[in-house]
């Protein structure tokens, strides 16, 4: 049956496809970066780029079948659920990753290289992921949506990686030879990993909360709240 369309769902769709097609490039040239350059940070950026896009795409997909059908309670928990957990998965994998290649590179790594592009894609996604952390939140605050929520706080923890990755590589640009340099990147590392891990575990303990929790028509069909 096609569900009847809720305000602003139009907005959120466009939203959701927007943040797609803009995520969509960042692993290709975060890549092109990491090649250009030897910073612990910014290959661990590359793969957090790339488990992302993955989450965003299946939020997008979830949120488009939604909007078009009306699946009934018991399916829409079921697909609410794939794209919480693909944001937790999304913010897990990513930590782990930053994690082992801080301890991995810990002893042998000396940064140096180009990280000029890398740090232009950084700065650029702050800019942009810090809009869409905006964005979700006052769609969040508009209407309650556990799928909007979940990328509200996916992007949150964008923004504050994308911080953290601008601050080593800056500090790599400007003194690459420092003994300071070395630590400041790994330890950056470090501290964006544990980050993400404990934002996958808020998404991850959100996402069980909301399952064990029976869902209200009212709280389950946007198009009947007041």
């Amino acid at each position: 049956m096609v569900r009847a369309a809720a305000p602003g769902d139009a907005q959120r769709e466009r939203t959701l496809l927007v943040a797609l097609l803009l995520s969509a490039w960042a692993p290709l040239a975060t890549g092109v970066a990491v090649a250009l350059s030897h910073s612990t940070t910014q290959l661990a950026d590359f793969v957090r780029r790339t488990v992302e896009l993955v989450a965003i795409a299946v939020a997008w997909a979830v949120f488009r079948r939604l909007r078009r059908r009306d699946p009934g309670p018991g399916e829409r928990e079921r697909l609410e659920r794939v794209a919480a957990r693909s944001v937790a998965m999304a913010l897990a994998v990513s930590g782990a990753v930053m994690l082992w290649l801080a301890l991995v590179r810990a002893g042998t790594f000396t940064p140096g290289g180009d990280v000029r592009l890398g740090l232009a894609v950084a700065v650029l996604g702050l800019l942009t992921n810090g809009w869409f952390w905006r964005r979700y939140a006052a769609f969040g605050r508009a209407r309650a949506s556990r799928l909007i929520d979940g990328q509200r706080r996916l992007y949150r923890a964008k923004s504050v990686v994308d911080t953290c990755v601008i601050a080593a590589l800056a500090t790599v640009a400007v003194a690459p030879s420092h003994p300071a340099t070395r630590w400041v990147d790994l330890v950056g590392s470090l501290v964006v990993g544990l980050y993400l891990l404990w934002s996958a575990w808020r998404a991850a303990h959100g996402a069980s909360a909301a399952e064990a929790t029976p869902a209200s028509p009212t709280a389950l069909d946007p198009a009947r709240r007041g």
